[in-house]
């Protein structure tokens, strides 16, 4: 599987070549897992060949990508362009599995077109509103936000396609309009849209299966095997341990004398949750310790020669960035790669690395 896991790096843009704008990388691997905000950030800036996380903020400013609710009804970059036709061909599948839990907050489509004209008002003519000031109107028109309403309303009306995020505030995250924010987005035939997903997923993913795709993209096996078809005149595919693996046109993987083979990813990154089945990268027994109690928190991983190798935080002081790293096997001969990997976070950050510790 080694040749699997030396792909990956490459065409994830981990290894190698690596990208010269945000937008480009975000288009690169189709959509990008963003849970966690600032975590995000890194996922893009560790693909590129250079820039602060100053520069990924500014380009989500000038509406090149956009952070919205997208596929599996999980908070995604994709890019300006394309966000329409993902959220018709993706989150329309996940709203249409919403009916439980709409009616466990007691939610309906009556309140729900009442709380997209309330918030449509507020945001039309290119405003931008937080979280809290949404609440807030909508309270104040009779709309309850209590017990993760609120939170669902905007999550079904953003996955709809009448708002996505906007620029932070200081901490707080805006929301604007989708038609404002990115107003040359195209739209696609369902056909056309499918294979286009599945182009992306194989050439920024590969080698991947279809049941890694099916997962990635949230959808079902038989519509994944039309985006395979679709597609495959521009990938390749291969038996590998009697399973086919699908990617973009072949790379030369090149030598990993190139650069070092250390790298700190963050939580939530493609790398490893872009898959179904992760156990190329990461081995049964370390799972647990990249999603403790495994509650769905990913944690900043630590990746050598390809395999998720150990966790790493952070700690922002006064005088830079203190990280420590946990490793799950001794590799004290890869403590100087692992410094300047971490190095390499700290210039993206625009922050000095202040101190380093391995914890025993």
């Amino acid at each position: 599987m080694q040749n699997v896991v030396d792909r990956r790096l490459f065409n994830q843009l981990i290894a190698g070549g690596k990208r010269d704008k945000p937008e480009q990388v975000v288009r690169h691997l189709g959509a990008m897992q963003a849970q966690d905000y600032h975590q995000a950030l890194w996922a893009i800036g560790l693909r590129m060949q250079s820039g602060t996380v100053a520069d990924v903020e500014q380009n989500m400013a000038d509406h090149k990508i956009v952070l919205t609710w997208m596929m599996r009804g999980t908070l995604h970059f994709v890019p300006a362009e394309d966000v329409k036709w993902m959220l018709e061909l993706l989150a329309s599948r996940t709203l249409a599995q919403d009916h439980r839990r709409l009616e466990q907050l007691e939610l309906n489509q009556e309140i729900i077109q009442h709380a997209s004209t309330i918030i449509y008002d507020a945001l039309h003519g290119n405003k931008r509103q937080s979280r809290p000031e949404l609440m807030q109107l909508l309270e104040e028109d009779g709309i309850s936000t209590k017990n993760q309403r609120g939170y669902h309303l905007l999550w079904y009306i953003a996955q709809s396609g009448l708002i996505c995020h906007g620029p932070k505030e200081g901490k707080l995250q805006t929301f604007v309009l989708l038609d404002e924010w990115a107003p040359n987005a195209q739209k696609r035939s369902m056909d056309e849209a499918i294979g286009i997903l599945a182009e992306r997923y194989f050439t920024g993913h590969g080698p991947a299966t279809v049941q890694d795709f099916a997962w990635w993209a949230g959808i079902t096996l038989s519509h994944a095997r039309q985006g395979i078809e679709a597609a495959k005149s521009r990938l390749v595919s291969e038996k590998i341990n009697g399973h086919e693996y699908w990617w973009g046109e072949p790379v030369l993987v090149g030598s990993r004398d190139a650069e070092p083979g250390v790298y700190l990813l963050p939580g939530y990154d493609e790398y490893q949750l872009g898959y179904k089945d992760r156990s190329a990268v990461l081995k049964a027994e370390f799972a647990s310790r990249t999603i403790p109690g495994n509650n769905g928190v990913f944690m900043p991983t630590i990746v050598i020669d390809g395999q998720i190798v150990g966790i790493w935080k952070r700690a922002i002081k006064n005088k830079g960035i203190d990280i420590e790293f946990d490793l799950f096997i001794p590799l004290a001969d890869r403590a100087e790669e692992i410094t300047m990997a971490a190095e390499r976070y700290c210039a993206f950050m625009n922050l000095p690395l202040a101190l380093t510790s391995f914890k025993e």
